[in-house]
Order: structure tokens, then C-alpha cells, then sequence
């Protein structure tokens, strides 16, 4: 049996992580490997029922602390009931976000800190990292556009704050990324979503043919 491999596409909003996990999948399938696309918070059903809780609070919402709790529940009956019995069989999972948007989100912009994160994600998850972690990043008048776009001048709970948080997120990305050159690969998703779909390809190279030993 090929080996599972597991691959996270992270960024701010608006950097086309979904279109561009859909994309990888379609490829992966197309080289005749099993890939499953799947997305944080959600993927599962508890897992996607805590998702409308944090992207549609209720009240006045959720403090950085009650956030950080939530994603972490959220993964870990992603990872338990999804992305571990997947990559047991063989699978590649491609998952839009993973946690380092909780360590870019509520450990850096939300000022709970990585060690904080970490240690939620130690226990809910045991730890799990990906394979690689691929952080796409635009620049901001490219974000802005595609919000527009995607969102109507609607945004959710999160996509909705301020444009100094957002910047102390792409900031915190930045951060992990060039603190862990091993674990990550910094993609330039400026440009169509074809050419930056084939800088990935081209980033995931190595593991793909780690996976068709």
C-alpha cells in the first residue's frame, strides 16, 4: 500500500486555499491516488456543526480563549474520525487550514500565544502535523478584490475584522513559516488560479513521488 501523505493550505482570507485544495485533489486523482479534500473547522459532522457556531456566534460572540477551544474540539474529531483513518489507508488529505491558522489567528493575532495553541492541539489532536504546509500568500489589494467578490460586503464572523487584525494574521503566517523551512512552503498566489496551481505541483513534487514508492 502507497503511503498517505498529508497536506494543509493555509493564508489569510481570500487567498483561494479552497480553489486551490480542489485543484490538488483533482490532480492527485488524475496521477490515480487516493485524495480526500476536506476543510478545517468542519469536515465532519460535529466538527462542521462547531463551525456554525464560530463563523455565526451567538450573543456577542466568542473571546479569543472560547475560539481557540472551539477549533480545537473541532479538529480533533476531524483528525480522529477523518484525516488519521484516511492517511491509515493510504489516502493523501488535502485540508484547507489546519492549526496553524489557530496558531496565526488566536495565538498571534489574537495574543493567546503559540504555546497555548500547541498545547490545546497536543491534546485534541496528539500532535498531528501535516506532511507539508503550504502558505499561500497575496497581496492585500489582490485580498480585498476577491473578498468583494466572494463575499458580497457579507463576511462571516472572523472574515469580517479589521484589516489590522487580518494583517497581524498574514504576519503571524509569515512568522511560523520562516521559523519552520522544513515544514513549510511559501507559495506566491498572486496571478490565475491555474499558474499558482502549478507552483504548488511543483512544490509538492517530492512527496508525490514518495507517495507512488
Amino acid at each position: 500500500m502507497s503511503a498517505g501523505r498529508f497536506i494543509a493550505l493555509e493564508g489569510g482570507e481570500g487567498t483561494g486555499k479552497s480553489t486551490q485544495a480542489r485543484l490538488l485533489g483533482e490532480a492527485l486523482r488524475q496521477r490515480g491516488l487516493e485524495a480526500v479534500v476536506t476543510r478545517e473547522p468542519g469536515g465532519t459532522e460535529g466538527a462542521e456543526a462547531i463551525r456554525q457556531l464560530l463563523l455565526q456566534p451567538p450573543g456577542e460572540g466568542w473571546g479569543p480563549r472560547a475560539e481557540a477551544l472551539l477549533f480545537a474540539a473541532a479538529r480533533s474529531d476531524h483528525v480522529e474520525k477523518l484525516i488519521r483513518p484516511a492517511l491509515k489507508r493510504g489516502a493523501w488529505v488535502i485540508c484547507d487550514r489546519f492549526v496553524d491558522s489557530s496558531r496565526a489567528y488566536q495565538g498571534g493575532a489574537g495574543a493567546l500565544g503559540d504555546d497555548a495553541i500547541v498545547a490545546l492541539h497536543s491534546v485534541g489532536s496528539e500532535g498531528l502535523r501535516p506532511d507539508l504546509t503550504v502558505l499561500i500568500e497575496v497581496v492585500p489589494e489582490t485580498v480585498a478584490s476577491r473578498l468583494t467578490a466572494r463575499d458580497g460586503g457579507e463576511s462571516d464572523a472572523i472574515g469580517g475584522r479589521s484589516a489590522d487584525y487580518h494583517a497581524s494574521v498574514a504576519r503571524s503566517f509569515r512568522h511560523l513559516a520562516e521559523r519552520d523551512p522544513a515544514g513549510f512552503v511559501q507559495i506566491d498566489g498572486n496571478g490565475s488560479a491555474e499558474q499558482v496551481h502549478q507552483r504548488i505541483l511543483s512544490a509538492i513534487d517530492t512527496l508525490t513521488e514518495k507517495g507512488t514508492d
